[in-house]
């Protein structure tokens, strides 16, 4: 799809060396930040060097294509609202406007400072790539303003699912470890919503027996394509789809399985609140990842934010509002893995 990965490979290229499917990679993603934004007058701060000034200038360009009013400071100058006008400050450049920016967008990149210093960012770009961007966070009170989630996590996940195997295969023990804790019943209907290259599926085939039912769910036909022709998907019945939106009745499973996904979710809430609708009171999740939170983080050389919605403190109540009552929760070096119950009350 996009060639070699590379990380932090230097400046954003201009238009024309880049490939068609790479310029329209950038098209999509200017286009999905351009719905995030607040409608009217804003104030929109772009930080991240040395990409924030031809970020904003693609930005502008491409407001202004859609027929909206912007304007792209550059240097130490105020910045305030226009009628009917995004503006644009690319760094630290422009001051702070009286009541504050109206949406700021950081880009990660290599140099830039890390995920510590994307807090309090609306909108985190992903350009250690600069010629396939990626949008990798959106914050709470903008993530409903436009459809972004599908069409970015495809871009994010899609180029990797050739290679995924190669770089996390050896973790299919801990995944089947992590069936076993479960406890799925012989016979049952398990659903794995954020399958991927199915690490989890013959686990869980194992697990129901002949007379259940697994099904793999993602929302990356490239993944799904690596699960069948992996073989880990024989006798699932693999389902392209969106985690947000299950296309299943309520009450139609009997447990959940979901590796790495919660923290993918733009509305984590939300998220688990649709997977305790498609489950019967009394069925089984699990909340998976083969690594703990604390190695994770320090793998991607970041602290664990405060607000994580893994955090013990904070699943639990996400998981009671949801549904689910939280009966399992554990958070070692080596994996990380939580065990609720749909409520019967539901």
């Amino acid at each position: 799809m996009m060639g070699t990965m590379t990380e932090d490979a230097g400046t954003v290229p201009p238009w024309n060396a880049m490939t068609e499917e790479q310029t329209g990679r950038w098209t999509e993603l200017l286009d999905g930040v351009a719905g995030l934004l607040p409608a009217g007058a804003a104030c929109v701060r772009i930080d991240g060097a040395p990409h924030a000034a031809v970020v904003a200038d693609r930005l502008a360009d491409r407001l202004r294509s859609t027929g909206r009013r912007c304007t792209h400071l550059t240097g130490d100058v105020p910045a305030g609202r226009t009628a009917r006008t995004v503006t644009l400050a690319d760094g630290s450049g422009a001051d702070r406007p009286p009541d504050g920016w109206d949406a700021v967008i950081r880009l990660r990149t290599e140099r830039g400072g890390g995920h510590d210093a994307e807090h309090g960012a609306d909108i985190v770009i992903d350009l250690h790539d600069p010629v396939w961007p990626v949008i990798r966070h959106v914050t709470r009170r903008l993530a409903g303003r436009s459809k972004w989630y599908i069409a970015e996590s495809r871009a994010f996940f899609g180029p990797r699912a050739a290679t995924w195997d190669t770089k996390f295969g050896d973790d299919m023990p801990a995944y089947a470890a992590a069936v076993a804790e479960t406890a799925t019943p012989a016979g049952a209907t398990v659903v794995d919503v954020g399958c991927g290259t199915g690490r989890a599926l013959p686990a869980l085939r194992t697990a129901v027996g002949p007379a259940g039912h697994v099904i793999g769910v993602d929302i990356t036909p490239q993944m799904l394509s690596v699960a069948a022709d992996s073989g880990r998907a024989r006798d699932v019945v693999l389902m392209l789809a969106d985690a947000r939106r299950l296309p299943f009745t309520d009450g139609a499973v009997d447990a959940v399985f979901a590796a790495g996904l919660v923290p993918h979710l733009p509305d984590p809430a939300a998220g688990l609140a649709g997977l305790a609708r498609i489950t019967r009171p009394g069925g089984r999740l699990a909340l998976f990842h083969p690594t703990g939170r604390a190695a994770l983080a320090a793998r991607h050389n970041r602290v664990l934010a405060p607000d994580d919605p893994l955090a013990e403190a904070r699943l639990g109540p996400l998981l009671a509002e949801a549904g689910w009552s939280l009966d399992g929760y554990d958070d070692a070096p080596h994996r990380f893995l939580a065990l609720a119950t749909r409520s019967r009350s539901a």
